[in-house]
C-alpha cells in the first residue's frame, strides 16, 4: 500500500463528494463510488482496525462497479435513475431479502448509513479538544448511526476494536493536509460536501420508502 498511500490526500476525497451533484441535484454514482475507494484508502492507512469495515465497503462498492458496466448501465448513472429504475421493476426486495439480495438500491443503502459514520467522526474529530478520546469519539459516532442496523455481537466486536484507535493528532496526521490544524481547518471546508451529497441521498430514500431495507 506504500505507493498508493503516498499520493493520498483526504482532502481531494472529501471534494470528490462535491462532484456529485449535478445541476439538479441528482446524486452521480461514478464520483459517489471515487469518494468511497478514497474513504476506504483512508480507513486502511490506519492499520487494521478498520478492516472488518473497510473490506464490508470494498464488496459494496465492487457490485455496484458491476452494475455501472452492466447492460443495464445507463439506469445506474444516478441514484435516482437506479432509484426510478429497479423500484419500477421491482428489482428491490422491499420485505426481505429474496430474488435481489444485492440490488443497487440495499447497497447504496448501506454505503449510505456508513458515510453517516464517518461524517459524524470526522466531524468530532474537527471539533473536539486535542486530548479527546478517539474511541469515544467513533463510538459515538457508530452508536448514532451504524449500530441500530447491527447485531448485538457485532456491536460489542466494534466497541472493543475501537479502543486500539490512534490519537486524534494521529487521525488528523493521516489526512496527509498538513499540520493537525489545518486538517481541522480542511475538514471544515470539506465536511459540508459529505453533508449535502448524504442529505440529498436520505430525502430520495425517505421519499421512496427504502430506508428501511432488509
Amino acid at each position: 500500500m506504500g505507493d498508493l498511500e503516498s499520493d493520498f490526500n483526504l482532502k481531494i476525497v472529501l471534494v470528490s463528494f462535491k462532484q456529485c451533484l449535478n445541476e439538479k441535484e441528482e446524486v452521480l454514482l461514478d464520483p459517489y463510488l471515487a469518494g468511497w475507494r478514497g474513504l476506504v484508502r483512508f480507513l486502511n492507512s490506519l492499520g487494521t482496525i478498520f478492516s472488518f469495515i473497510s473490506k464490508d465497503l470494498v464488496t459494496k462498492v465492487q457490485i455496484l462497479e458491476c452494475l455501472r458496466s452492466s447492460p443495464q448501465q445507463e439506469h445506474y448513472l444516478s441514484l435516482q435513475s437506479m432509484v426510478a429504475y429497479e423500484v419500477g421493476h421491482q428489482l428491490v426486495d422491499l420485505q426481505r431479502r429474496s430474488r435481489h439480495p444485492d440490488s443497487g438500491c440495499r447497497t447504496v443503502l448501506r454505503l449510505h448509513r456508513a458515510l453517516r459514520w464517518l461524517q459524524l467522526f470526522l466531524e468530532g474529530l474537527r471539533t473536539s479538544p486535542e486530548d479527546a478520546s478517539t474511541a469515544t469519539l467513533c463510538t459515538d459516532s457508530y452508536n448514532a448511526s451504524l449500530a441500530a442496523y447491527h447485531p448485538w455481537v457485532i456491536r460489542q466486536a466494534v466497541s472493543v476494536a475501537f479502543c486500539a484507535l490512534p490519537s486524534r493528532k494521529a487521525f488528523l496526521e493521516a489526512m496527509n493536509v498538513g499540520s493537525p490544524e489545518q486538517a481541522v481547518e480542511m475538514l471544515g471546508e470539506a465536511l459540508p460536501f459529505i453533508e449535502h451529497v448524504y442529505s440529498v441521498s436520505q430525502k430520495l430514500y425517505a421519499e421512496h420508502a427504502l430506508l428501511d431495507l432488509p
